[in-house]
């Protein structure tokens, strides 16, 4: 039996394989309520034989959304509209589904990517006031955003809190902690960002204190039964910006705080990075974090071909792999992995009879017989 499609555990939460869907943000709901298009999404993705399907960064508060479009779960309305969305997806497959959650810090109030990614100014319709760890814009000409302050901290881990809260009411088997890509909490790790002179800036003890601190406020909040995981930039790509060094110490401070699993990405945090694009060219990252902590590991980032994903965990270097744009491109992909490493995968009986007769045993429980 091939290590990818071996059963894999998150905390108490089994899953029957290793391969997971990474949070997609689709830039598709009403002041954060999804609608039809993620009950599209979501539906389509869930049948797609992955052992997770980790729903798309879901903003704890309206000013924490990258977009005006951006998925949320801050009010009743947001709850309410997930809830449609997981029912109908619940019915159809057996997955297991967990929720990012996440805060955009100074990258808040922009356009959609097809819009060009640019900053909205508050003035503007869809912008709001930002906030971050220092009042240090993302990018040259963009508004700075406003220093968090004590309250503002408060706020949210509260946010947080709130929305682990009622992701736990949703039924969410887990929660992944968003602290990468540039987004809030990675703007209190990395000193790119972070200029602040208090008890949150400064020495590296300083810089995760706020990331910790909301961390253990979703622990608390999230059922002790269902696991909570953060995912994490292991590095700015830019010199003297947050790295690896600051990733394990992260890393090992959350471990000790009963975090259960370490999804490793990297970059976001500045226009600056020069990054070395290249097939699993994250994955020594992962390999880093694996080895030194012994924390269940996730690789993400150009892992495309079944083999090379294979070997990722079959090696030791990642306990499992996640798939975001790959996934987009061939919602099948874990199907086309399990016949091409000679393994059997979940798919819904309405599709079996689409089962190559060269790979007659590729879904579990397939029997369909012919009129």
């Amino acid at each position: 039996m091939p290590r990818l499609f071996d059963p894999l555990r998150i905390g108490r939460l089994e899953l029957p394989n290793r391969i997971l869907i990474a949070p997609m943000c689709q830039y598709s709901a009403v002041e954060g309520t999804p609608g039809d298009w993620h009950l599209i999404h979501l539906g389509h993705l869930a049948l797609s034989g992955a052992g997770l399907l980790i729903v798309e960064a879901t903003a704890v508060s309206a000013e924490g959304r990258i977009t005006a479009g951006d998925l949320g779960l801050y009010s009743d309305a947001n709850e309410a509209g997930l809830a449609r969305v997981l029912s109908a997806v619940r019915a159809h497959a057996p997955i297991a589904l967990a929720l990012q959650l996440a805060h955009a810090g100074r990258k808040a109030s922009s356009r959609a990517p097809w819009e060009g990614g640019a900053q909205v100014a508050p003035s503007d319709p869809g912008g709001w006031p930002t906030v971050s760890s220092s009042d240090v814009p993302h990018a040259p000409g963009e508004l700075p955003p406003r220093a968090l302050d004590e309250q503002g901290l408060a706020k949210i881990r509260a946010d947080f809190a709130a929305a682990a809260t009622r992701a736990a009411r949703l039924g969410f088997d887990g929660v992944e902690v968003h602290a990468a890509h540039g987004y809030l909490l990675h703007q209190f790790l990395s000193p790119l960002a972070n200029r602040r002179e208090d008890r949150y800036g400064g020495s590296l003890e300083n810089r995760m204190r706020f990331p910790l601190e909301v961390f253990e406020a979703v622990r608390a909040a999230f059922p002790a039964e269902r696991p909570v995981w953060v995912r994490v930039s292991a590095t700015d790509w830019v010199e003297g910006g947050w790295d690896i060094e600051g990733t394990l110490a992260f890393a090992r401070a959350l471990q000790a705080r009963g975090c259960d699993a370490i999804h490793v990405s990297s970059g976001g945090v500045s226009p600056q990075q020069r990054i070395a694009v290249g097939p699993g060219y994250q994955v020594p990252y992962a390999a880093r974090v694996k080895a030194e902590t012994g924390m269940v590991t996730v690789a993400v980032g150009l892992i495309t071909e079944p083999v090379q994903a294979e070997t990722i965990v079959a090696t030791g270097e990642a306990d499992a792999v996640s798939l975001a744009r790959a996934m987009l491109y061939d919602p099948r992909w874990p199907w086309h992995a399990a016949a091409a490493l000679g393994a059997r995968v979940h798919a819904p009986r309405q599709y079996w009879r689409s089962q190559p007769r060269v790979y007659k045993d590729l879904f579990e429980n397939a029997s369909f017989g012919q009129r």
